[in-house]
């Protein structure tokens, strides 16, 4: 079976779900998973994991690039283009008045009630669609990098550039940067240009792709300590038995030309195998 990922390039209107259908449809195979779900409006980089690669999906990096365009004076049900304007504003704004400062670093972010966070086990956008108010927690994310790409005075659109960390809402920022001017806002355009070291420059349609031909070796693309294993450590690990540790720690990859033979623990005098992928 392949075992990799793949860097696709998911279109507007499909959803994660849709792409991991047509992958399993195309290669006739079960296992496969995407990392980081993108809304049905929004496009760019979906990392997607192949056979065995599923099992790596926790050790990817998790950090995220988009761009955004956000349409100021009125604002949404959804905070973006999908839901009902729930407020309207003909105040217009400069790009003086876009101040992004308060969304740089650490910070407390409430999620849009259309979402599929779970309180008191029930998806937030069930108690949205069945007109039920909920107490909304807000969550601490880390926005690493937020700027002023470009503003349409005419159109009243900015485009921005977001690098943040797992979790993030994106539609989000945009709502509460049109609360902060009192004018309204809400996206209505959101393209992922990074996911990890999965970068949009790098990835692929999914119309007519050679699956074959466009798996990633997860080697590539784990940001963990790598330690070459030779035949007789690989006889060990075949069987779950631990091998000598070389001064590491943590979770690190055990390695034979280029390749994970398994993810393992590096623990005091020993390397302990959690997964392997022989």
């Amino acid at each position: 079976m392949p075992f990799g990922f793949l860097n696709i390039y998911k279109p507007v209107g499909m959803t994660s779900h849709d792409v991991v259908a047509v992958l399993r449809r195309l290669t006739k195979i079960k296992q496969i998973g995407h990392t980081g779900t993108l809304d049905p409006f929004a496009e760019g980089v979906l990392p997607v994991c192949i056979g065995k690669a599923t099992r790596l999906i926790e050790f990817l990096a998790d950090d995220k690039e988009y761009i955004a365009t956000v349409q100021f004076g009125a604002s949404t049900t959804t905070y973006d283009i999908e839901g009902e304007k729930n407020f309207i504003s003909n105040k217009k704004i400069c790009a003086d008045a876009i101040d992004l400062k308060p969304f740089k670093g650490e910070i407390e972010q409430f999620p849009p009630i259309y979402s599929a966070i779970k309180v008191k086990g029930k998806k937030l956008y069930e108690y949205a669609r069945e007109g039920k108010d909920v107490k909304i927690q807000s969550r601490k994310v880390m926005i690493e990098k937020i700027e002023l790409k470009s503003f349409d005075e005419n159109l009243q659109q900015a485009e921005i550039l977001i690098k943040c960390s797992k979790g993030t809402y994106i539609r989000s920022i945009a709502h509460d940067l049109g609360q902060n001017l009192s004018v309204g806002a809400h996206l209505v355009k959101l393209i992922r240009t990074q996911a990890g070291k999965f970068r949009i420059e790098d990835s692929v349609e999914l119309d007519g792709i050679d699956v074959s031909a466009n798996l990633i070796n997860p080697f590539e693309m784990l940001d963990l300590p790598k330690l070459d294993v030779n035949e007789e450590q690989i006889e060990k690990i075949r069987h779950g038995m631990p091998i000598e540790n070389q001064g590491y720690s943590g979770n690190i990859i055990l390695a034979y030309d280029k390749n994970i033979v398994a993810i393992a623990l590096a623990d005091d005098d020993k390397i302990k195998v959690k997964k392997v992928f022989l």
